[in-house]
């Protein structure tokens, strides 16, 4: 991991899809973290406390908004802002995500302009400043 740069775990079962992310988030200055399942992403959560969390809903296991409730009611996950990643984003779906407690909600195919502004806008709404991870 740089030294320094915030650190954003990317939940997703598709390799393709954590390599863009990957490549995306490093281009634009983030260190990341990847898990392939909920139950992984969860452990990686608990052992490094990530500034943001990006979280696929169609996991293997358990699926995202299972690992997102779990990780609302451990005290040391909890402030964590998660993003949804998803293909599942009509209106309603995007009311779910909300519902569930998600801080955003990011489409695929993913817009990978859109992809680091989505991170940045998530740390500064829930207070989390990049520089307070240098």
């Amino acid at each position: 991991m740089s030294a320094g740069a915030p650190v954003v775990l990317v939940v997703e079962d598709n390799p393709r899809n954590r390599k863009l992310v990957r490549d995306v988030l490093a281009h634009a200055g983030y260190t990341t973290l990847e898990a392939e399942s909920g139950e992984d992403g969860l452990e990686l959560a608990r052992a490094h406390a990530p500034a943001a969390v990006l979280m696929d809903i169609g996991l293997p296991g358990i699926d995202g908004i299972e690992t997102l409730r779990r990780l609302r009611d451990d005290p040391a996950t909890a402030a964590i802002p998660v993003v949804a990643v998803t293909a599942f984003a009509m209106k309603e779906d995007r009311a779910r995500f909300g519902a569930a407690g998600f801080d955003g909600l990011l489409e695929k195919p993913i817009d990978v302009r859109a992809l680091p502004r989505a991170v940045a806008a998530v740390l500064s709404a829930s207070g989390t400043r990049e520089e307070e991870a240098l």
